[in-house]
């Protein structure tokens, strides 16, 4: 089978990632599975134009109900041709979160869904705020978890890491590095800990912060870099590939997110495989993975924050706790094998 699946790829985000994993797992089971960045198309109509192309695809899956689903919605080249393919979507989190409070994308999503053969939530949060504001027939959501895999890079070195992070000083080994993964853009919020951060690194000049991720939002990213530079103990890193990334999240006090939205992050559940403490902000989709003193530590505030991360860096039994419950966790519920099982459950309904 023939598939196109379309995706938010460029620059590289947690839904390329997601869509990189998926398409192989489709692929394993014997189709051909297209993956091209939704950026690249203007209309439905011009995906329409590629699905029509010899030989034909024969379905579809988008991740993001408004950015991918909406030019899977059949807008042919020739009006009395019905090139809309069956096709399923994923949820990509900004999606439920965000764009439903937008009445003109809602009423698009609305129809993606009500076309769709399946649709994908993350957790069951996603799904349930999915049936609360769009649409939908509940039988057609599915709930399956992302799949986690982590490989840390062997030869990584954690000193010159901190150095070209801005790192210096003699004593970086007895830093207690607290790492803030994310896309720079603003719904990730990475500005949101800075003042309160650079106050505890004032009375704690061990503890560092460093922001790393891709540079998403230029104009954003460029607001981030200039208050980094003079927030005491921020750090702003250049983006590293994955392996890179795995092996830095090992050597943190922390693995830190910060967003006002996510639909699952992925970063927090690789810090959990990689057995390195979880601090995330307080918010429905990290809520979903990280249940407080249990699996990780959450806060509702910068203040709040420092305090269980203060907490954490003393506390010896809490942190393994939460260490041992979290890498429990991922092996439970974020198993590759049923992520890929599940997938191409779900592509053969679209035959």
């Amino acid at each position: 089978m023939k598939l196109l699946f379309l995706a938010c790829l460029s620059p590289k985000t947690g839904n390329c990632t997601t869509a990189e994993r998926i398409r192989a797992h489709i692929e394993s089971a014997g189709h051909t599975c297209e993956l091209r960045d939704a950026a690249d198309f203007k209309s439905s109509a011009e995906v329409a134009s590629l699905i029509e192309q010899k030989p034909p695809f024969e379905g579809a899956i988008a991740i993001h109900l408004f950015k991918g689903g909406r030019l899977l919605l059949g807008e042919a080249t020739v009006p009395s041709e019905n090139t809309q393919v069956p096709f399923g979507v994923v949820f990509g989190g900004t999606d439920i979160n965000e764009d439903v409070k937008v009445e003109q994308k809602r009423a698009v999503m609305e129809q993606v869904l009500l076309k769709a053969r399946f649709a994908v939530a993350f957790t069951d949060k996603l799904k349930a705020e999915a049936e609360v504001f769009l649409l939908s027939q509940s039988s057609k959501i599915y709930v399956q978890p992302q799949g986690i895999k982590t490989e840390a890079a062997q030869s990584f070195c954690w000193s010159e890491f901190l150095r070209r992070s801005g790192v210096s000083g003699e004593d970086v080994e007895d830093l207690h590095v607290f790492l803030l993964v994310c896309g720079l853009r603003r719904v990730k919020d990475p500005l949101y800990l800075l003042e309160a951060f650079s106050e505890w690194h004032t009375e704690n000049p061990l503890v560092v912060l460093i922001i790393i991720g891709p540079k998403i939002d230029p104009v954003f990213t460029e607001e981030v870099e200039a208050i980094s530079k003079r927030s005491a103990g921020v750090y702003l890193a250049q983006e590293r590939s994955q392996e890179e990334l795995h092996a830095a999240m090992r050597r943190s006090a922390a693995l830190v997110n910060s967003s006002v939205s996510e639909g699952m992050s992925a970063a927090i559940l690789e810090a959990m495989d990689l057995e390195v403490p979880v601090v995330a902000r307080d918010i429905p989709g990290n809520t979903a993975v990280v249940q407080h003193e249990v699996t990780g530590l959450l806060y509702s505030s910068p203040q709040e924050f420092v305090r269980v991360s203060q907490r954490l860096l003393v506390d010896g039994e809490l942190r393994e706790r939460v260490v041992a419950n979290g890498k429990r966790y991922v092996e439970e519920h974020h198993s590759l094998d049923h992520e890929r099982e599940a997938y191409q459950r779900l592509v053969d309904t679209l035959r």
